[in-house]
């Protein structure tokens, strides 16, 4: 089972996305709502998964995520965004994140 942390500011996202990977061999250990908080999980609970969003107060996921690559290179990312420009997710990719998933808002 691998291990999860979800990063978004929304509490709506964060449930909808542990809904979603509810029935997958995924352990949620962390949540945060800002990158702040989830840099302190994500070196408190060492998950080998992130969901990132990149709109997050304090410090955003980009800076987030660079943060993180400094000190592991192992831990997977997946980028889950409603920002839709072409640079930005590759930026995301640049900075070390795994993936670019367009967060759809219903």
């Amino acid at each position: 089972m691998y291990k999860l942390m979800i990063v978004d500011d929304s509490n709506i996202i964060r449930n909808r996305i542990e809904r979603s990977l509810k029935n997958l061999s995924v352990e949620i250990v962390a949540t945060a709502s800002n990158g702040e908080q989830a840099l302190q999980m994500f070196k408190e609970h060492k998950p080998e998964l992130i969901t990132m969003n990149l709109t997050t107060p304090e410090m955003d996921g980009l800076e987030c995520i660079q943060r993180i690559r400094e000190i592991s290179a192992d831990t997977s990312i997946l980028v889950v965004s409603a920002l839709s420009d072409r640079q930005t997710g590759l930026k995301a990719l640049q900075y070390g994140a795994r993936g670019f998933h367009l967060q759809t808002i219903h």
